[in-house]
């Protein structure tokens, strides 16, 4: 016993060990044993056999104490019992002594198990039982001879059957036929050094070990279909010769058994069946085939009765799917498609169908089959674990298709992570993966769709039937220049020219992340370029789509013209972009924006991949616009943090920043001169009535307090007992100081109490923003946005006005109404607050809702409204055949109340 485990023992069976003698178990090593069991024993007790290199000395073959390093102290006793027949490392302990003696005197490899599992006539006592289920009875006999000292049980993996969990598997010892691939690892290693992996880890990791520890084939398989192995065998002298095809078979001399084959067609043909002629060369027709032995007259050769490891067929598949060499034709086809440009499949490929082709191709071609291989993570139920048939741990495809589409799972596959990350299947995640994307892009076909058919706007109409088919129908940019309205992007405004040049940066940045096959930057890129597409430029051109059509100004019908067509090119461009990932998608935007036009190619997926015109991308413009939809996006999170809602207009807007680029974009606002455009963007995306720029980084401290904290998680393990030392001198210091220090040197260096000077990193502190009383802050990469809270009665009123507007046309959509119907509203409320801000803002009211009429009416100061007033304060002055009129509805806007009653005025459009 190991004297390590002396005490561990000696617990276990309660008992104090007398210790007779101590010595190293390398004394051990020779010495002979009798087994529990004397199966083999009587038979093999006394075999010997020659030691390798010595011509007399001799040993005994069996039972004997050998070495290992694989065996460890950390339970048992120290001497384990080995079972060749049914482990690899205990095999590969018998084949280490083997090599000790000559050949064919070492020991052999012995097992009372057969291929059933069950114990063999070499067993008497179990035979004919299932091995797994003597294990008490093995037990019971070894206690009752007195040879078992003290039973346990370990729990462990072990191995199950993949299509039926419920039954335990055996490792087997089967004799195999093998191909020499360890005779080959150093070119292996090589060319896969040639190969780019996605993940790059997995070249020299799991792919990469495995190569460099790679044993030999297993090839064959005692399975009835597959790929019979080619090798014929003489029946007298055992000699084998290996085939390599059909038609040399057929050559060899004295062939026979070719009438199994002809006779099962017959068969066949009289049922009303046809045998596919690949089948002549599967079992059972071409074990019948023999021919005469070149090794022994008048002996036959005859097939071995294995098969191909099927892994071998999907290896061969780059030259096996073109019949190479054989088919005629099949060489050029084959060269002109070797190596392939990728391959991608499951991580549990790697010692699958990845090594398979690779080995194959190296031991054939010498080269590497694939120049790129992506690697997928695996698929996993709901449950977390892989999606199996067996254990239904998923949902079937077909309900996501129905309810979502098959776009909606493409896209979450797609765009959600990269693609060797593993992913759960879950329906949940795949409906919340659709609004930042699929949705988006849905909402601003509409849009497109709704004001075009109002306007009229037909592009496609302005261009001749040659010119479309000029490229094939495909609606290249130079094609859309030729028509009449077209106007160059060059001579358009600011918005178009970002948002165009934006389209075709993404472009360009989507096709270099395709041809490196990393689809899920492209896809991030793609959405990025929607939500700028919706959230900036449709939401900034949105009045200029909503201009009356009967507007007769030119520089409105300019604009408005600008707008379609920017925004005809982008859906159009994006459908051509999007095409691999969303195919269904990008088919109807496609059908949409051509509009059955029979000049135009029939698909999107008949279109080539959209190039990108870098002409168009103003990279100072495309900065400036970030900066905006930075405040923006900051100043949205200061409102949220502050929950102010956008609809309620406030006073002013500070930004602070020591980048020269917001000093550049805020010119003229301090002096008083004429706000720049962008700054009254800002001012209306956020609802601000001023913005001030602080040009003094100092300033910033009178709204907002910073607060540095340290990264416990990380300084925690560097500082040990000195980070309570920090965090006193961070809490005492000046936050705002030391974040300027930080962005001036990326560090901030600090001398604790005990005198020691610390570096600090941008990763090793937490910085926390506080707004100050009447203030609401946010921070971002480049600037500090800070929104006054304070609401004067003014801003209240006009933030009623703007709730009022959005009440109204929701109920223009409940009630049915077109874009372009006219209306006209009552409204009947008992607070002076809502009667202050309709006769405050009443005409921006009726603009914005195309109200024709609003009349109000004020309720009695007991607060109770009659929904009739409500429908008696509408005008009945025009009314046609075709007025709808809705129900009065009851409203609280905050906590002020008022009845809604909205009529559609005149027939609609």
């Amino acid at each position: 016993m190991a004297k390590e485990l002396l005490e561990t023992v000696a617990a276990k069976v309660k008992a104090t060990p007398e210790i007779l003698e101590t010595f190293k178990g390398q004394h051990l090593v020779g010495l002979r044993y009798i087994p529990p069991f004397p199966f083999y024993y009587d038979e093999f007790a006394q075999a010997k056999g020659r030691l390798a290199g010595t011509p007399v000395f001799d040993e005994y073959r069996y039972w004997r104490i050998v070495s290992a390093d694989f065996v460890t102290t950390d339970s048992g006793t120290g001497l384990v019992h080995q079972a060749p027949a049914f482990g690899e490392v205990d095999f590969d302990v018998l084949r280490s002594e083997t090599r000790r003696f000559k050949d064919g005197e070492g020991p052999e490899l012995i097992c009372a198990v057969g291929p059933d599992g069950k114990f063999t006539a070499e067993a008497p006592t179990y035979e004919g039982r299932w091995v797994k289920d003597v294990d008490k009875d093995i037990a019971r006999e070894l206690k009752h001879r007195g040879l078992l000292f003290h039973q346990e049980q370990y729990l462990h993996d072990y191995p199950f059957c993949w299509r039926s969990d419920k039954d335990p598997l055996i490792q087997y010892p089967r004799k195999s036929w093998f191909i020499r691939t360890s005779q080959f690892v150093d070119r292996l290693v090589a060319l896969n050094r040639t190969i780019n992996w996605y993940p790059e880890h997995i070249k020299e990791g799991r792919f990469g070990n495995f190569l460099a520890t790679n044993v030999d084939w297993a090839l064959s398989r005692e399975r009835y279909w597959g790929t019979p192995l080619p090798i014929w065998v003489c029946e007298q002298s055992g000699r084998m010769e290996a085939i390599g095809s059909y038609d040399e078979l057929l050559a060899k001399p004295g062939v026979a058994g070719l009438d199994v084959w002809e006779t099962a067609k017959k068969s066949a043909k009289q049922e009303g069946r046809t045998l596919n002629e690949d089948l002549k060369i599967h079992k059972p027709y071409i074990d019948a085939v023999s021919y005469d032995s070149p090794f022994a007259a008048g002996s036959r050769m005859r097939r071995v009765p294995e098969v191909i490891d099927c892994w071998y067929d999907s290896g061969a598949m780059p030259f096996a799917q073109w019949g190479y060499p054989h088919e005629k034709g099949s060489k050029e086809l084959f060269e002109k498609n070797f190596p392939a440009d990728f391959i991608s499949e499951a991580l549990d490929q790697t010692r699958g169908w990845f090594y398979s082709q690779h080995a194959i191709s190296t031991l054939v071609f010498d080269k590497p089959d694939f120049r790129n291989c992506i690697v997928l993570g695996l698929m996993l139920g709901e449950d977390g674990q892989k999606m199996s048939k067996s254990k239904r741990n998923y949902r079937e495809p077909n309900e996501i298709f129905v309810k979502y589409g098959a776009d909606a799972l493409r896209w979450y596959l797609f765009a959600n992570q990269t693609p060797w990350t593993a992913i759960r299947y879950s329906e949940q995640a795949i409906k919340d993966s659709m609004p930042e994307f699929l949705l988006r892009l849905t909402n601003v076909l509409s849009f497109y769709d709704v004001y075009g058919k109002i306007d009229g706007f037909d592009p496609l109409a302005e261009i001749d039937v040659q010119t479309i088919q000029s490229d094939r129908g495909q609606l290249t940019p130079s094609v859309l220049q030729s028509a009449k309205s077209y106007v160059p992007i060059a001579g358009r405004r600011d918005l178009e020219r970002w948002i165009l040049g934006e389209l075709n940066d993404m472009i360009r940045f989507v096709t270099e992340k395709m041809d490196a096959y990393d689809h899920y930057a492209a896809c991030s890129r793609i959405t990025a370029f929607v939500d700028s597409l919706s959230n900036w430029y449709v939401r900034r051109s949105r009045d200029r789509f909503w201009s009356s059509a009967k507007d007769t100004d030119p520089e409105t019908i300019r604009s408005k013209n600008e707008a379609y067509w920017t925004l005809f090119e982008c859906l159009l461009t994006l459908s051509k972009t999007i095409a691999p990932f969303v195919p269904f998608l990008a088919e109807r935007m496609w059908a949409r924006l051509t509009n059955g036009n029979a000049a135009c190619v029939e698909s999107v997926h008949l279109c080539e991949y959209p190039e990108a015109d870098l002409s168009t991308v103003d990279p100072v413009l495309s900065e400036t616009i970030a900066l905006q939809r930075e405040i923006v996006s900051l100043g949205r999170n200061a409102r949220m943090n502050a929950k102010l809602k956008v609809r309620q207009p406030l006073r002013q807007i500070e930004i602070s920043s020591s980048d020269p680029r917001i000093g550049q974009l805020f010119s003229g606002v301090e002096t008083g001169a004429v706000v720049p455009d962008r700054v009254k963007e800002i001012q209306e995306e956020l609802n601000v009535k001023h913005v001030r720029i602080l040009t003094d980084p100092s300033e910033i401290a009178r709204y907002v307090s910073y607060t540095i904290l340290p990264n416990l998680k990380k300084l925690g393990r560097e500082l040990g007992k000195r980070l309570p030392a920090l965090q006193k001198t961070l809490a005492a210091a000046d936050g705002a100081q030391l974040l300027a220090e930080m962005k001036a040197n990326e560090k901030i260096v600090l001398k604790i109490d005990d005198g020691a000077v610390l570096e600090l990193l941008p990763e090793d502190i937490q910085i926390r923003l506080a707004a100050k009383e009447g203030w609401a802050a946010a921070d971002g990469p480049n600037c500090v946005v800070v929104l006054s809270t304070e609401l004067s009665p003014e801003l209240i009123a006009e933030g009623y006005a703007r709730e009022i507007i959005r009440t109204i046309q929701n109920r223009r959509k409940e009630i049915g109404c077109d874009y372009t119907d006219r209306i006209d509203v009552g409204i009947v409320t008992a607070s002076q607050h809502i009667v202050a801000a309709v006769d405050q803002f009443r005409a921006s009211i009726q603009r914005e809702t195309l109200a024709e009429a609003l009349r109000l009416t004020s309720a009695g100061s007991d607060n109770v409204v009659s929904r009739a007033a409500a429908a008696e304060a509408v005008s009945p002055g025009v009314v046609a055949s075709e007025t709808v009129v809705s129900e009065t509805v009851a409203i609280k806007i905050d906590s002020e109340s008022l009845e809604l009653d909205v009529r559609i005025v005149g027939s609609r459009r």
